[in-house]
């Protein structure tokens, strides 16, 4: 008969010292007990896995660095964005943004002024198998879980941090492989591959601390991706330094987030194991000009009532009119860049004209043709989808502001044109969503009617922009004396919500597989069970290149 195992408790107060010592604390008890403390030590091969957020997913606040300008309205510390987590924060920060004009918003969120913001929330839960917390929140705080939203994403590194480190378990002398992989195996659809007992074997081989990483989303993606190269060196000088073996990462991003991982990856590839991408606007979203141009949309179609109500909290901490967002992302080259690139489908804006005497509205005109940056730098015609008018409330640029909008566009442009390219690190996979019932905005159309359909396109192109209304609609003065009024139309196509499939598409053919999901909006990408599932199932899929 076989010995029973003694009892064992696990200890909850485990500490990895920076000499590579795991140390543990553990009360005194009585000799009658037997139960034994116990402590999991990691292997001592390590691959980090480090989460990029997408846009305004990264907590900022005010510099409190000397050699940067500071913040005018802020204190130094003081938080500047700071998605709300909750309904009770997200009514009161979309109370207090509601509030502020645009001079305020253009102050608040001056890029500049800013730094990523490590002090925000983290509720650390505990693990399912040992009832512990996962780690410390002085550990996940050092891991930079504290730099990103954690509604958003605190599910995606919780569950990354305790899946992947708990590859078997052993009950009772019998050892297999732990729930949460034989639940993969099973949910594995189409011709993805299941993760097999030798690629386990494999993954349970290293041990994977997980990270997030912060970056100021108003700066150019350019700039990003160079702190997360610098972030991903520090990351495995520590381990090394901790007598570890480790000389390569896991990347797993989210939306803008995808773009500024590839531009890191694609300087230094050699250090990077591979690359999730999900939910990542490859070639661009419309949404970004319609939110410039009109101000953020208070509703979506073929939503309930509820996440219509939380759609028109968000606009009025966004901002609901193009005075709002313009005043912020007019000079933001990282806003910019979410724009439709030079490989976003051809012809995704249009202005269509209904007259009386027509069944249907026309298109006069179809843009852009050619280079999209040029249609970027155009500030005079009125369809553009800046007014520098509205680009500078606070006087920061003393009349000069049309440089550096022009400036701001030169940078995205750079950054897609010669930066990124086209660049995938070599072992990649991705994910994006071709929902129809998480509608995203495919391209744009200006519509105004008319009594008459005498009308030319290059009269219309030659347009006078005469003035706006709070929603973005525009006055347009066209030669001969007559006004037409147009109003922004959405033309929606499937996606998640918020990038359309043929830009979440954009990365087919040049990664080892690229999955089209549904079932989940933009910003609850990593909350989707499935979707944490397929991560983490690529994530022992990228091992094996190893």
């Amino acid at each position: 008969m076989a010995a029973t195992p003694e009892p064992t408790r696990p200890l909850t107060n485990i500490r990895h010292e920076t000499d590579g010592t795991i140390r543990a604390t553990a009360m005194l008890s009585p000799k009658a007990c037997t139960t034994r403390a116990s402590i999991e030590v990691p292997p001592n091969k390590v691959i980090p896995v480090i989460f990029v957020p997408g846009i305004m997913g990264s907590n900022l606040c005010a510099t409190r660095n000397p050699d940067k300008p500071p913040n005018k309205i802020l204190n130094p510390g003081e938080a500047a964005w700071r998605p709300p987590n909750g309904v009770d924060e997200g009514l009161s920060e979309a109370k207090m943004w509601k509030r502020r004009d645009p001079p305020t918003r253009q102050s608040v969120l001056d890029a500049a002024t800013l730094d990523v913001d490590r002090s925000g929330v983290i509720k650390v839960p505990m693990n399912s198998r040992t009832r512990a917390p996962l780690l410390s929140e002085d550990e996940a705080r050092q891991r930079g879980w504290g730099e990103v939203h954690w509604s958003s994403y605190g599910t995606v590194l919780a569950t990354l941090q305790e899946r992947l480190n708990a590859t078997f378990r052993n009950v009772w002398g019998h050892v297999s492989h732990d729930g949460h992989w034989r639940r993969l195996s099973t949910a594995s659809k189409d011709d993805l591959n299941e993760v097999s007992a030798c690629e386990l074997q494999k993954v349970a081989e290293y041990h994977y601390p997980v990270y997030a990483f912060g970056y100021n989303w108003l700066e150019s993606n350019e700039q990003s991706a160079g702190r997360l190269r610098e972030r991903i060196e520090d990351i495995i000088a520590s381990w090394t330094k901790a007598k570890r073996k480790c000389s390569s990462v896991i990347l797993v991003t989210h939306s803008m987030g995808g773009l500024v991982a590839r531009a890191c990856a694609k300087t230094i590839p050699e250090k990077i194991v591979g690359v999730i991408h999900g939910a990542m606007p490859a070639l661009g979203a419309p949404v970004c000009y319609r939110r410039i141009a009109c101000g953020t949309e208070a509703s979506h179609p073929g939503k309930g009532d509820l996440e219509n109500i939380a759609a028109g909290k968000f606009a009025d901490i966004a901002g609901r009119r193009p005075e709002d967002t313009t005043a912020v992302m007019a000079t933001s080259a990282g806003a910019l860049e979410l724009l439709p690139n030079q490989l976003y489908p051809e012809r995704w804006l249009f202005a269509a004209v209904k007259s009386d005497d027509s069944a249907k509205a026309v298109d006069y005109l179809e843009l852009p043709n050619g280079n999209p940056y040029e249609m970027y730098r155009d500030m005079s015609a009125w369809y553009r989808v800046i007014n520098p008018d509205l680009a500078d409330p606070a006087g920061k640029y003393k009349g000069d502001v049309k440089a550096h909008i022009r400036k701001a566009v030169r940078q995205a442009e750079r950054f897609h044109t010669e930066v990124l390219g086209s660049y995938y690190h070599p072992n990649t996979f991705a994910f994006y969503g071709d929902d129809a019932q998480q509608l995203s905005v495919g391209s744009c159309r200006w519509l105004a009617s008319m009594r008459s359909s005498v009308l030319s396109s290059s009269a219309l192109a030659k347009g006078e922009p005469l003035s706006h209304v709070a929603n973005g609609s525009r006055n347009v003065g066209i030669a001969g004396g007559s006004t037409l009024i147009f109003s922004l139309n959405e033309q929606y196509v499937a996606g998640d919500g918020t990038v359309p499939r043929s830009s979440g598409a954009g990365p087919s053919g040049k990664v080892l597989r690229l999955f089209d999901t549904g079932g989940y909006d933009h910003q609850g990408s990593y909350n989707n069970l499935d979707m944490l599932y397929l991560t983490q199932h690529l994530i022992a899929k990228l091992v094996q290149k190893l």
